[in-house]
């Protein structure tokens, strides 16, 4: 499956990124071997012991916060003092050596083409940080990677295979320097780090550690959770796991305990000292000493945690009270409760190997029989392939299947475009369907989460293209019980095949946990006497094999009549057989009903508070025969009204009432420019912002607030409401509706960091402000200038780095002198509402939605 240096081939020779890297290996005759421990470089027995997670590690401590007291100049790259300043850069890893790190992080944390932007080489940065980093005596050498500092799509530009290949040449810089292992630290994004593990892995056969960072609410900056997070970094294929930076030890041993609870792998902590403030001679000071900060991580070490070390803020003295917590310390084993865990980059479906709980994976993302579905696949209308997977999330499903295939397209483009767009509007894991390995690949290898391939079978063929897919990246995999002889008749020849699928797979080191079987539902007009088998065969699959169980049910019922109702007896037959996931029609009430009930018997629902809350004003449609409407109404087989369906995302808060709100809400983009200039037939345009879209995008903010939403859905639904004001502006008469504001964004000088700025400015655009975006790295003399030019009300500043707080600090004064009325937000991961006040800003945005009720307030909306 690769070269003979155990590297993947992800290019052509033209250097097009290929699509599927491994089914075109395949292709070419390579046989699939998977990774195992003993195919890594390790250096010695006690780096390996920290891997398999029987010993622990010490990295070193933060490097920024060091320089800036070593007089590092505001918004100096750090990357460059390994060649101009080198002695520098040794004396502080000197210092963490002596404090007793193991391991010392190279200085290129900063170090991608990207953010270079020409002032060095990759090659050249990553040769001379581990230089340094030996003179000063390392044990083993990190080689730092950090993120890109720009936005991946579908929030931003950059594509998945673009952000690969900047990991990929620091990776292969790394190895070129001779480091020892790669830390993946600093990541908000879960689409950004797959792509920086797999760079490691296919570029390298180095031990690859990963963390990333969280916010006070417990998800990162895009709304992972830590479970979502270990999961499936697990899953493709990190060798150790978990947070760095963020906040102090004592707030991030709650968030470690949750990784130890979803992972074997071992786990990794480096917080912060604290959270930054500034002391009375102007400068960034952090809290936490080392005796207060080693008392909250020997809370962690007991835990589980394996591996410390310390970010922002910590020393060389905290890092010498950490080694004491170590020295003759050995970790105690861990095992978790195994399951089958199915994620997104914001949702965990979770199903417990000793329990049974119910997965709904919705069908309707699949063209077959589908006429409108196809059309829309022809015609690259991928707004009504989202719309179909928001509608499915309203009603209830937790997982969604994603099917594209038709002869006259191209399959691999659209189904990692499906996806792509997917991922942006929906909270739900996908179910990636689709006969062709290389669409399969395509899309499982640029998806943010843990999916399920659907699917493999019995065929040899079939389990040599698929089963290389699945161990790569680590997914879930239904398994279809049939193979070259057809489908059998019988429940054990049906187990037999389920067996053989069982076994081949454990050849690739996948194991029953991550294996869903489908025994096939055949129709009961044609095959009556094959429900029973169908039944009988998934139980036998559930005692014997310890796999999960999903059927595609209502095939039951075609060519009959009643189709719903023979098809919701079928379902609860299967649930009692131990169906886990019924692969189904969400928007069908009756079999929805079916669900909600049976989670009641099976004690998911305990106390059976969602089924009181859902049916408390339920009439029995058989007692109410004597109204027609009302036995219509409920006999029928329509979605149930939204306001009460789903378990997920938007579901239970989406209401049918007011058409823009819904749309606004759920960010059907693709719906509301037609139902936005039908609308304005009959209402003044002004009426149709205020009453209409505002009141949804304070919704919206609300359900942001509360985590019901997170970044990708909140960008979902104000871009929704920027296609509804345009239509409004394209169709009305110039001046009749209100300039809602200027505003003017910046990153401060010497800053080079972005995306928290370019988030603000995307969401204030989509309110309908007029923004102006002066970029990074801005002098307080050009930010002045424009807001006298343009004479702006509101300026929104941001820093990432402690360093140009200084920086934010003196454009703000400037132009509190220069312009007394102007009004000025602050934001960014070094600060603190605290933080704020200090340094005399008017405002501090904890996010872009806090920026928006910012905005509405200084404009009077």
């Amino acid at each position: 499956m690769a070269n003979s240096s155990n590297i993947l081939i992800t290019h052509d020779l033209d250097g097009t990124a290929l699509a599927a890297p491994v089914d075109a290996a395949r292709r070419k005759g390579a046989a699939y071997k998977t990774r195992t421990i003993d195919d890594l470089r390790i250096k010695n027995d006690r780096l390996r012991a920290a891997i398999e997670g029987t010993g622990h590690l010490l990295f070193d401590g933060g490097m920024g916060t060091m320089l800036q007291a070593a007089g590092m100049k505001a918004g100096a790259l750090p990357e460059l003092l390994n060649f101009e300043e080198p002695q520098v850069i040794t004396d502080i890893q000197r210092q963490y050596v002596e404090a007793g790190c193991d391991v010392i992080t190279a200085n290129t944390f900063g170090a991608n083409a990207h953010k270079l932007d020409g002032a060095a080489t990759v090659a050249d940065v990553f040769a001379a940080a581990v230089s340094c980093a030996r003179a000063a005596g390392a044990h083993y050498v990190a080689g730092d990677i950090g993120p890109i500092g720009a936005l991946l799509r579908p929030l931003g530009t950059l594509s998945f295979d673009e952000a690969y290949d900047l990991f990929a040449e620091e990776v292969r810089a790394g190895v070129a320097a001779g480091v020892d292992l790669f830390i993946i630290e600093t990541m908000t994004d879960l689409a950004e780090i797959k792509a920086a593990v797999l760079a490691c892995r296919e570029n390298s056969n180095l031990p690859v550690f990963a963390t990333m960072t969280f916010e006070e609410d417990g998800r990162t900056f895009l709304g992972t959770s830590p479970e979502v997070a270990a999961i499936t970094l697990d899953a493709i294929g990190a060798d150790v796991l978990g947070i760095n930076c963020s906040q102090g030890p004592a707030e991030l041993r709650g968030l470690a305990a949750r990784m130890l609870t979803v992972t074997d792998k071992p786990i990794m902590v480096q917080a912060n000292a604290g959270l930054p403030r500034v002391d009375d001679d102007g400068n960034t000071v952090f809290d936490i000493q080392a005796p207060e900060y080693a008392e909250a991580v020997a809370g962690m070490i007991a835990d589980g945690v394996s591996v410390v070390g310390g970010c922002c803020g910590t020393t060389p003295t905290h890092m010498a009270a950490l080694r004491t917590l170590i020295d003759n310390h050995t970790p105690s084993p861990r095992h978790r409760k195994p399951s089958m865990s199915v994620t997104s980059a914001q949702t965990v479906v979770d199903l417990p190997c000793d329990g049974h709980k119910i997965a709904v994976i919705g069908e309707r993302i699949n063209p077959t029989g589908k006429k409108r579905l196809q059309q829309a696949l022809r015609d690259g209308d991928l707004d009504y392939v989202v719309s179909q997977g928001i509608s499915q999330q309203e009603q209830g499903a937790d997982i969604l299947d994603v099917n594209v295939g038709l002869p006259e397209i191209d399959e691999v483009k659209v189904i990692q475009q499906a996806t792509e767009q997917l991922q942006g509007s929906t909270l739900l894991p996908l179910q990636i369907d689709s006969t062709d390995p290389a669409a399969v690949e395509a899309a499982v290898r640029r998806y943010a989460g843990k999916p399920i391939i659907n699917s493999v079978n019995g065929k040899q063929q079939i389990m040599d293209e698929i089963f290389p897919l699945v161990a790569h990246y680590g997914t879930n995999v239904v398994g279809l019980t049939l193979d070259e002889g057809g489908i059998p008749d019988t429940a054990e020849a049906r187990f037999a095949i389920a067996e053989r699928i069982v076994a081949e797979a454990a050849r690739y080191g996948i194991g029953p946990d991550r294996i869903l079987i489908d025994c096939l539902v055949m129709t009961a007009s044609t095959n009556q006497r094959q429900a029973e088998q169908i039944l009988r065969a998934m139980s036998l699959c559930k005692e014997r094999l310890g796999v999960k169980c999903a059927l595609g049910v209502s095939n039951i019922s075609f060519g009959l009549p009643a189709r719903p109702l023979l098809g919701s007896v079928f379902l609860a037959a299967a649930f009692g057989a131990g169906l886990d996931a019924p692969i189904m029609n969400p928007g069908s009430k009756r079999f929805m009903d079916t669900v909600y009930s049976y989670r009641v018997l099976s004690v998911e629902d305990e106390g059976s508070t969602g089924y009181i809350e859902r049916y408390a004003g339920w009439t029995d449609p058989y007692k109410i025969a004597a109204n027609p409407a009302a036995a219509q109404a409920a006999s029928s087989d329509a979605a149930p009204a939204a306001g009460t369906a789903g378990t997920a995302g938007t579901a239970g808060t989406v209401g049918n009432d007011d058409p823009i709100r819904r749309m606004v809400v759920s960010g059907r983009k693709g719906e509301i420019a037609a139902e936005t200039e039908r609308l304005l037939a009959d209402h003044d345009a002004m009426d149709l912002i205020n009453n209409h879209f505002i009141p949804a995008l304070d919704e919206v903010g609300v359900l942001f607030d509360q985590g019901k939403f997170f970044l990708p859905q909140l960008m979902a639904s104000a871009e929704a409401a920027r296609v509804g004001f345009d239509t409004i502006k394209r169709l009305m008469p110039a001046g009749e509706i209100a300039d809602k504001g200027k505003i003017c964004v910046a990153t401060v000088k010497g800053d080079i960091h972005d995306i928290g700025k370019n988030i603000v400015k995307m969401l204030l655009d989509n309110y309908g402000y007029t923004v102006f975006d002066l970029g990074r790295d801005v002098d307080p003399q050009e930010v002045l200038k424009t807001v006298k030019e343009r004479d702006i009300k509101l300026v929104g500043l941001s820093a990432l780095m402690t360093t140009t707080v200084v920086a934010m600090e003196e454009t703000i004064k400037l132009l509190h002198a220069e312009v007394p009325g102007v009004k000025i937000i602050v934001g960014g991961a070094v600060l603190t509402p605290e933080y704020a006040k200090q340094i005399g800003a008017d405002y501090y945005a904890k996010d872009a939605a806090e920026s928006a009720r910012i905005a509405e307030e200084v404009f009077g909306q």
